[in-house]
Order: C-alpha cells, then sequence, then structure tokens
C-alpha cells in the first residue's frame, strides 16, 4: 500500500535535506501559489480523472441520483444474474443489485479516504510546526517518535490501531488516519524550519507582532499548501486503506455496501460468477487512479508556480 510517508521516501535524501518551496511574503500568498489559474493547457488525462471524481463524488452525495434501488434489497430468486438490462453489474449471492452497491459504497470509501486524511493533515501539520518552533528538546521528541511510526508499513501500522480499538467505520478511519500523520508532520517541519527563519518572520517579531500572529499569517498559511497538493495523493492511499480493512472484515459491518467488503465476498464466487468481485475492484481502481492523477498534477502545478520564489 502506497502511503504518504512511502510518498515523500521515493525522493532521495530526507524530507529535512530536500529543497522545500519558498514562500511568498505577506502569509496568505502562499495559498495564491496553488490556487492561481494555469497557464498551460489541460492534459486530457486530467479532464477524464476530474470526470471520475464528479461521478463519484455524485454517488457518494446523492447515489439516489443514479440509481433508484436500495443497495440492500435481496431477491434470492435473482441471485448471481450476469449483467444485463435489469441489472447492469449484476448480482450478488443474496440477489442484491451490485450496481446499486456500488454506487451507495462510494459514500463509505470516499469518507474513509477524506477523513483519514483530513485528520492526518490536522494533526500532522500542528506537530510539524510545533517540533520546528517550539524548540529543541520538543523537536526531538516529536521527530523520534515519527521516525518510529514510519518504520511501520502504514497498513500494519493502521491493522495494530484497528487490532486496538476494534473493527467499523470511525475507528478503521482513526486507523488509517495514524499511518498517515508521520509523513505530514515532516513535511509541515521541513516547510515551517524555511518559513521560521524567513525575513519577513524575523521583520513581524521585531516589530512586536505576538506569537499567535506570527503563526496564524506566516507559519500556518505558508505552511499549508504544499501539506494540502501531498494530500491529494493521500486520499488514494487512504482510499486503497480503507478498502483492505474492510476487506479483511476491520471495516463497516456488512450490510453495508462498502467497496472492499464486497470485494471479499465477491473473491469467493469468481468461479460461480465473476461480477460481484470484478466491478467493486473496478471502482476502487479508478477512484484511486483518478485521484492520484489530479494530485500529481497539482504536484506539478504547485512546484511550477513556486519555483525560484525567494524570500
Amino acid at each position: 500500500m502506497s502511503t504518504v510517508a512511502e510518498e515523500l521516501s521515493d525522493q532521495s535524501g530526507p524530507v529535512e535535506d530536500r529543497p522545500v518551496a519558498r514562500p511568498r511574503e505577506g502569509g496568505r500568498r502562499g495559498f495564491a501559489v496553488v490556487l492561481r489559474p494555469r497557464t498551460w493547457p489541460v492534459r486530457p488525462s486530467v479532464v477524464l480523472a476530474w470526470a471520475v471524481l464528479a461521478l463519484v463524488a455524485v454517488a457518494a452525495l446523492w447515489p439516489g441520483l443514479l440509481t433508484d434501488r436500495a443497495p440492500d434489497a435481496a431477491d434470492p430468486l435473482h441471485a448471481l444474474t450476469p449483467p444485463g438490462s435489469d441489472h447492469w453489474f449484476g448480482t450478488d449471492q443474496l440477489g442484491q443489485d451490485v450496481y446499486s452497491r456500488v454506487a451507495h459504497g462510494a459514500r463509505y470509501s470516499l469518507a474513509a479516504g477524506l477523513g483519514a486524511t483530513g485528520l492526518a493533515i490536522v494533526v500532522g501539520a500542528a506537530l510539524g510546526v510545533l517540533a520546528a518552533t517550539a524548540g529543541r528538546a520538543v523537536d526531538e521528541l516529536v521527530m523520534r517518535v515519527t521516525d518510529i511510526l514510519l518504520a511501520f508499513p502504514g497498513l500494519l501500522l493502521a491493522l495494530l490501531v484497528v487490532a486496538v480499538l476494534g473493527p467499523g467505520s470511525v475507528h478503521s478511519t482513526l486507523a488509517i488516519s495514524a499511518s498517515m500523520v508521520p509523513g505530514f508532520v515532516r513535511l509541515a517541519r521541513a516547510q515551517a524550519l524555511v518559513i521560521r527563519d524567513s525575513d519577513y518572520v524575523q521583520a513581524a517579531r521585531v516589530l512586536g507582532r505576538s506569537k499567535t500572529s506570527v503563526f496564524l499569517r506566516h507559519l500556518l498559511p505558508n505552511a499549508l499548501p504544499p501539506v494540502l497538493v501531498l494530500a491529494t495523493v493521500g486520499v488514494g492511499s487512504a482510499v486503497i486503506a480503507g478498502s483492505s480493512l474492510s476487506f479483511l472484515g476491520l471495516g463497516p459491518q456488512p450490510p453495508a455496501p462498502e467497496w472492499g467488503a464486497m470485494l471479499s465476498q465477491g473473491r469467493d464466487l469468481l468461479d460461480i460468477s465473476w461480477a460481484p468481485a470484478v466491478f467493486p475492484g473496478a471502482a476502487i481502481t479508478l477512484t484511486v487512479l483518478a485521484v492520484n492523477v489530479v494530485g500529481r498534477d497539482l504536484q506539478h502545478r504547485f512546484e511550477g508556480r513556486t519555483a525560484g520564489v525567494r524570500h
């Protein structure tokens, strides 16, 4: 499973030693770097990825727009029906419509991906900025704990957390978030170290600005953009992790139409019917691919906007 920590380790050298995007002066301008309109043509693959994500978002928020069938409506007389005009994706062993379950299952996978990533951003960014600004003792403590957590593969760490908390949607989200936090801590710390020593932060301190004002106007706005950009790729990793936990029976419990759980149930039916396993697996694959394409595009956009920026 690819994790945020692995995204960071793909590049040579530790995070602290890699060049970090230099923030523009003025605090909130860091967000403008990411949000400013593009100056080069958008690739067709990026447009297609956005279209897939839009479809997944519609399925997660308004599944009734895509199907009028209940995801848990069983019809044993039509169990394991192959895909056709009545059941586009066929039916499972209970006669439940696979298309309806895939559409309603987007809510669980998207909630796990976004929820875990959002929580990891909040905790990771806070700890990273704290480590960079609170003194050497705090920095050493936070980074040594981070290094220990990075020694565990992301899925193994998530499994350990679920083993302690127990299965379920909330617990699996917390477990996935815990496996993502170390990567965000290191990135936020590296960015905060650059911002802490910048001229405009030093000038703000000389002018008598409070620590809270410096943190809110300069440190936080400039430390968050690279973290948010990396988070777009992290959502894909979180979706895979959530599906993996559900596949093992540690995520949302039946009859919840979660994609990983559907894939686990469908694998036992492959010699009888391929549809119950193939379509949930395809939904996971397409969603993760779309998230990664959009995330990589935003990374290139951010790097291009920050190239050449100096204190």
